[in-house]
């Protein structure tokens, strides 16, 4: 029996993560910093387990949990760790998913909002990936997946603090499976998941806002679709999936050559917002996703 941990699956990405792991045959444990949403999420995935007549041919039902979890919090962070080995005998897979979206200048933002960005998604994911490791490195094996963004890999103009955040959690997350790999352990991987815009609560309220257009200017993804990709994961890991996987080299050239970086952002930009107002007008109409 395979577990697994979400962070962050109260809803959006998560949720849907942690429902595609369950068809996977994953006893899921969902947390989320509201509890009620972890439990949402737990409570979906018994009751697709217990009436979908195909799911239960693909993977014997199981009972999913949920748990409230503040991933600033190192020390719950390993206590959960610890609790789902104690109830199960192993931790097969960590998803860290929890993250949070503040768009706006970099100089006009608050110090609570970059810190909650930087708490969050940097920190938070050291603290997932950190309590994983506890359990897995003596046990020999594991799966630590980090939900980072194409932000991780990219300077985004609006999103700054946020890219700032993620940049963080990519260095991290490879620097991290290096150093396994060095020390001489390879039953253990680490993965960096880096989709383009998603669909879901972090962007809904960003329609209209001209620093959010950057995650608007590739393929709007669903989380259904992500969530896909990150089931084939956990078969075949990888160090880093980008999705789709034509936007990585894209988009990394504006960090390689920042010179000519400079001069296209005006009409990169203009691009992305053209792009932004479409898919509103999409959205509006029921004609996307």
């Amino acid at each position: 029996m395979r577990t697994a941990v979400v962070t962050g699956a109260g809803g959006g990405l998560g949720r849907a993560i942690a429902i595609e792991l369950a068809g996977l045959g994953y006893t899921v444990w969902s947390t989320d910093i509201d509890r009620d949403g972890a439990a949402s999420t737990a409570a979906e995935i018994d009751g697709r387990q217990a009436s979908a007549v195909s799911l239960a041919r693909r993977a014997e039902p199981r009972q999913a949990q949920s748990a409230a979890l503040d991933v600033r919090d190192e020390a719950a962070c390993r206590a959960l760790a610890a609790t789902v080995v104690a109830e199960h005998g192993s931790l097969d897979l960590w998803v860290n998913n929890a993250g949070v979206l503040r768009t706006g200048l970099a100089w006009e933002q608050d110090e609570a909002t970059r810190a909650a960005m930087l708490s969050i998604n940097a920190v938070g994911t050291i603290n997932g990936t950190i309590a994983a490791l506890e359990q897995m490195v003596p046990a020999g094996h594991g799966h630590v997946i980090n939900v980072i963004s194409l932000a991780g890999i990219v300077a985004a103009p609006g999103e700054v603090t946020y890219a700032a955040s993620k940049h963080a959690a990519m260095a991290f997350t490879l620097g991290t499976l290096f150093d396994l790999r060095r020390s001489g352990r390879r039953g253990i991987d680490l993965s960096a998941v880096c989709p383009d815009g998603i669909w879901t609560p972090m962007l809904e309220d960003k329609l209209d806002d001209p620093d959010a257009a950057g995650s608007f200017s590739g393929h709007l993804l669903t989380p259904q679709r992500v969530a896909r990709e990150v089931g084939k994961l956990t078969e075949k890991p990888r160090p880093v999936l980008i999705i789709p996987r034509w936007r990585g080299p894209m988009l990394r050239s504006f960090d390689l050559f920042p010179r000519l970086g400079l001069r296209l952002i005006p009409l990169v930009m203009w691009d992305a917002r053209r792009r932004q107002r479409r898919y509103k007008r999409l959205i509006q109409t029921g004609r996307w996703p």
